[in-house]
C-alpha cells in the first residue's frame, strides 16, 4: 500500500534556515579553517564568513595571494574539507 508524500517546502526551508543548522554549518566552518591554519604559513589570515541564502552556509577564506596556488598544488582547503568529514565533488551545473 502506497502512502502519499507531501514535501513541506515551507518547514524544509525553515529548518535550513534556522539556528541548529546555522550552529553546525558554523562548527564544520571553524573545524575547515583550523585545518587550513595548519596547513598554511604562521600568521596567514583564515576568516570564516557565516551568511544565510536559502539555507545556512558559510565560507572559508584563505586571504592571500599564494592561496590559490596552494589548493591547486597542495589542496589546502578541499583537504580541510575532507578533514572535517566533508565530501568535496566537481560543481555540476
Amino acid at each position: 500500500m502506497l502512502e502519499s508524500f507531501r514535501l513541506d517546502t515551507a518547514g524544509v526551508r525553515e529548518i535550513l534556515k534556522g539556528p541548529d543548522i546555522r550552529r553546525v554549518v558554523d562548527g564544520l566552518a571553524d573545524q575547515i579553517a583550523t585545518h587550513v591554519r595548519s596547513a598554511v604559513p604562521p600568521g596567514t589570515v583564515v576568516s570564516v564568513r557565516g551568511y544565510t541564502t536559502d539555507r545556512g552556509s558559510a565560507s572559508v577564506t584563505v586571504e592571500d595571494v599564494r592561496a590559490m596556488a596552494w589548493q591547486a598544488r597542495d589542496g589546502i582547503l578541499t583537504r580541510a574539507a575532507g578533514a572535517a568529514g566533508l565530501e568535496v565533488r566537481a560543481w555540476q551545473r
